[in-house]
């Protein structure tokens, strides 16, 4: 079963693709998307990563909450879905 990933406090220079390969270190990924401003398209500074996996998602917070990226200290937990 997937498991979906918040991950904040980005660089509003991040790419879908940079956070594809970095996650991709923990297992398989199988959607990323920045959240961006609807009027500017600028990143908002957080994202969702769905690993395919529940035990590859607690790999990757593991790996990365903490985790510096680009000049920032990453926030990594489990996303909350409604």
């Amino acid at each position: 079963m997937s498991a979906k990933l918040y991950v904040g406090n980005l660089s509003t220079s991040t790419t879908q693709e940079e956070l594809n390969v970095l996650f991709t270190e923990a297992g398989n990924v199988t959607a990323v998307e920045v959240i961006k401003d609807q009027s500017s398209g600028e990143s908002k500074g957080f994202a969702f990563v769905t690993m395919s996996e529940q035990s590859e998602a607690d790999q990757a917070i593991k790996m990365f909450n903490a985790h510096s990226f680009g000049d920032h200290d990453l926030k990594v937990n489990m996303a909350i879905v409604k």
